[in-house]
């Protein structure tokens, strides 16, 4: 009923004033000219392109290729068994990709808020995305305002612009007395602009809409981070090079394969089988698609924690960030007003959680807080009186349900104060209760000089912890007529109220995580110091005496700013360009840095960190499509997890890729050796694909399953320039797979030697490689803890791979029809103990080298 009664007082102004608005034809010219009040939206991915994407793959072209000439040689069994591999292939790889685009098109959130706009002299609701430039707009509590423009009428209208200016207390609205040209920035009282995506808290207004779309200030933001286009990351880069090196190797091996073995043994097609046996088997394709596979289970794994990920290289990133940036509204804080000090009768209550009941003493100066707030209120001040007094006063006689409301004396220029006027359910005359600034309240009560100044003495140093203080008074009138202003009245000052935005209680923990993992963090917030002090010393963020502000920044060359950044961790009345500078400087000395944030002001410097942290809850639209990650609960606590969960998932990462590079090595010795032997061949095609069924699932599904190392996250960050396999890795990998390789062609040679037949030497040899693989994979579940330590870790997805392979291994040997399609021969029980036996010794040095370190570092 309030918002239909000011929404006819807006209307009649309007038609007083000779403005009808614009005509529908108007307003669908100038839609189909301008577009509509939107930003751009995300472009989507296309099936057939990611089809084709994934068949150009090596393996698969290589996959293709052995399949045509089983075919041509006649084959149609092998043929078939190696193009129906393709189609799986294709399929896994399909569903990963397109599960992994719709999750980034899901995130983008385009509906648009409803409008109410006057058209030909009519009020008409209509789409966000529908209101045009010249459109008359009003606008109510609890709405979004739908575009930029100015103000042409007011009633009390405050508008919470935090979501652009980073303050988390309202501003006040005045409508424009002459023509204005361009709009004015965000941020500040008394001001005749409202803006796009803000929300009205209170009051009503009536404005004219003078931009939309990409032209609002909130557009102005956001339409170029939509512009980028996506680069590959250090790690694809780094993992792309080392495939491409091990590719070429690859590939000029198979190349001489394949002409040595039709020179020699004159079979140019057995040759060119021979060749793609050996490409198939030295191709490190599984390089990138573990990469792919692990930054996706990486994302998923993450968004179990309540965290979606954006952009793969936050994940990469995370292990390695040195320096968290934080912005408090919303972040640290919960982005809502709460009663956090009461003064009254001349005592102070500081008010916490663990409260259980609220002294007399003080329930005058609440009730009063709520008789001169709305009583459904959209004002967080005035929320956070109806929340704390529905606690505390719900069992006294200070609450009055059935009063009826008279009057409002609203806030003006002249007089920083509101009233509200109450006749009671029982008696006569009214109950006046004022609210506003101490200064306004004290003048309003007009207490003496002395009395003045120790209010407004005791409100300063309220005000210096970093909270809101409004002053509270209350009235009682007996005549028939209310006067015509507040200051008629006679008030009595009741006391003082402090409002604060509270802590997230999570953050604390949050911060002395960081702490211990050789993070450090900083508050960058566009609030005063004294609020942005008080908060960094409830969460614990390091020397919070030490603040540095935008105008001190300001004039400070980027050297000097660098260097004073250092011992600084407290930034305060910061604007967005300013963020922005600080992060870059920040990257400048070498810190990979990390970014939270919620509002469209944060969405600059969320774009230029490694890793930008958006809000989902509160979070705006450009906020979270300028960032990396994105918390769907809003818990600081998360960022903490996504950190841990990036270290471990690089730990694995690298684990599963010294794997990969380990078990190529007997593959290669299995496919180079027996040619320049003239030996019969070992591997074929078919062999490959089910070694590949081994290595795909072990070093993707298996290892990326694996638990946390202990002390994870009292290790200092990963440098950023670290490889992801540096030589000591590349050195151990090598000699993992040659010792492998080594004693599987130690029983090949043996084999052949004593006289066994091609099949029985072909199914000991395989039997033995895959007992390696497996003791590969079991050894590099972790560099410094053994197999005996590690092998009750839980990883149910490691025993289905360990499982699987060897129900599968003993099917190929001793199932007739497997038999004949690998070329085996059935195995007696000495025989499973020398392959078990080879496969487990060709690693006991590495078991013994960990052994021998754990001593070592012990004390």
């Amino acid at each position: 009923m309030e918002r239909y009664m000011a929404n006819t007082i807006l209307l009649t102004h309007d038609h007083s004033s000779g403005l009808r608005g614009l005509t529908e034809t108007e307003a669908a010219a100038r839609l189909k000219a301008e577009g509509f009040n939107e930003l751009p939206a995300a472009k989507s991915r296309n099936f057939l392109a990611t089809m084709w994407e994934i068949a150009r793959e090596p393996m698969i072209l290589l996959l293709i290729g052995a399949g045509v000439i089983y075919l041509f040689l006649g084959e149609l069994r092998d043929s078939l068994v190696l193009l129906i591999s393709i189609f799986v292939v294709l399929g896994i790889n399909l569903y990963q990709q397109r599960k992994t685009d719709h999750a980034l098109e899901a995130l983008r959130d385009l509906s648009s808020p409803r409008a109410m706009v006057v058209r030909d002299g009519q009020q008409k609701r209509i789409a966000g995305r529908e209101v045009v430039r010249g459109d008359l707009v009003i606008v109510s509590e609890g709405d979004r305002v739908p575009a930029d423009g100015v103000v042409l009428s007011a009633v009390n209208l405050s508008i919470d612009e935090s979501m652009l200016t980073g303050e988390s207390v309202p501003v006040r609205k005045v409508s424009s007395d002459h023509a204005l040209g361009e709009i004015g920035r965000p941020g500040g009282d008394d001001l005749p602009f409202v803006f796009s995506g803000t929300m009205v808290v209170q009051g009503q207004g009536f404005a004219e809409i003078r931009a939309t779309g990409a032209k609002t200030d909130l557009g102005k933001i956001g339409k170029v981070l939509w512009a980028v286009e996506p680069e590959a990351t250090n790690l694809q880069a780094e993992v792309n090079r080392l495939a491409g090196i091990l590719a070429a190797l690859g590939l000029s091996v198979c190349v001489v394969i394949a002409v040595v073995y039709g020179l020699t043994r004159e079979s140019w097609v057995n040759g060119f089988l021979a060749g793609i046996t050996t490409a198939m088997s030295l191709l490190p394709e599984e390089f990138p698609v573990v990469l792919t596979v692990f930054l996706a289970l990486g994302a998923w794994r993450i968004s179990q924690r309540r965290v979606l990920t954006r952009r793969s290289s936050a994940i990469e990133a995370l292990g390695s960030a040195t320096v968290l940036c934080v912005d408090k509204t919303g972040t640290l804080t919960q982005n809502r007003m709460a009663v956090q000090k009461l003064f009254a009768m001349g005592y102070l209550l500081d008010v916490t959680a663990e409260m259980d009941t609220l002294p007399e003493e003080f329930h005058e100066v609440l009730e009063c807080s709520i008789l001169a707030s709305k009583r459904n209120p959209v004002d967080p001040m005035e929320i956070a009186f109806q929340q704390f007094g529905s606690r505390y006063l719900s069992n006294t006689e200070h609450l009055h349900h059935d009063w009826a409301l008279v009057h409002e004396y609203p806030l003006s220029k002249a007089l920083l104060s509101m009233s509200r006027a109450w006749r009671p359910a029982q008696g006569w005359g009214y109950v006046i209760a004022a609210k506003g600034a101490p200064e306004a309240i004290v003048e309003l009560c007009r207490l003496s000089s002395d009395e003045s100044k120790e209010m407004i003495s005791r409100a300063s140093q309220m005000a210096a912890e970093g909270m809101r203080i409004l002053g509270v008074a209350k009235s009682r009138w007996e005549q028939t007529e209310l006067p015509e202003g507040q200051r008629e009245l006679s008030f009595t000052f009741v006391g003082l109220v402090g409002l604060a935005d509270p802590i997230r209680p999570e953050v604390p923990t949050a911060v002395e995580e960081c702490y211990g993992a050789g993070i450090r963090v900083v508050m960058i917030t566009g609030d005063y110091p004294g609020t942005a002090q008080n908060i960094a010393q409830q969460v614990g963020i390091h020397a919070p005496d030490r603040v540095l502000t935008g105008a001190e920044l300001e004039p400070m060359n980027e050297m000097e700013m660098r260097e004073r950044i250092r011992s600084i961790n407290l930034f305060a009345r910061m604007v967005p360009e300013q963020k922005l500078r600080l992060v870059n400087a920040l990257k400048a000395n070498g810190e990979v840095v990390a970014m939270t944030g919620d509002g469209v002001n944060d969405a600059p410097a969320l774009k230029a960190a490694q890793i930008g942290i958006a809000m989902g809850e509160r979070g705006t639209d450009v906020a979270r499509e300028a960032s990396d990650l994105v918390l769907l609960d809003d818990s600081f606590l998360s960022i903490v997890e996504a950190i841990r969960l990036g270290r471990r998932i690089f730990d694995n990462l690298r684990k599963a890729m010294s794997f990969v590079f380990a078990v190529h090595l007997p593959l290669a010795g299995l496919a180079l050796i027996p040619i320049l032997a003239r030996w019969p061949l070992v591997l074929m095609p078919v062999h490959i694909v089910f070694l590949e069924l081994i290595i795909d699932p072990a070093c993707s599904i298996a290892f990326e399953a694996e638990p946390e190392e202990p002390g994870l996250m009292e290790r200092p960050p990963r440098d950023a320039k670290e490889l992801l396999l540096p030589r000591r890795h590349i050195i151990l990998s090598s000699l993992q797979g040659a010792s492998v390789m080594l004693v599987v062609i130690f029983v090949y040679a043996v084999a052949l030697y004593r006289g066994e037949s091609e099949t029985n030497a072909r199914t000991l040899t395989f039997a033995t490689l895959v007992i390696g693989n497996l003791m590969l994979i079991l050894t590099n579940r972790s560099s410094e803890r053994t197999i005996a330590t590690t092998l009750f870790a839980p990883n149910p997805a490691l025993w289905w791979i360990v499982g699987g392979t060897i129900a599968v291994l003993g099917s190929a040997i001793y199932v007739p029809l497997l038999e004949t399609l690998f070329r085996f021969e059935r195995l007696h029980l000495l025989d499973i103990a020398v392959c078990v036996s080879g496969g487990i010794a060709s690693l006991l040095w590495f078991e013994g080298l960990k052994l021998l370190k754990s001593k070592v570092t012990v004390p």
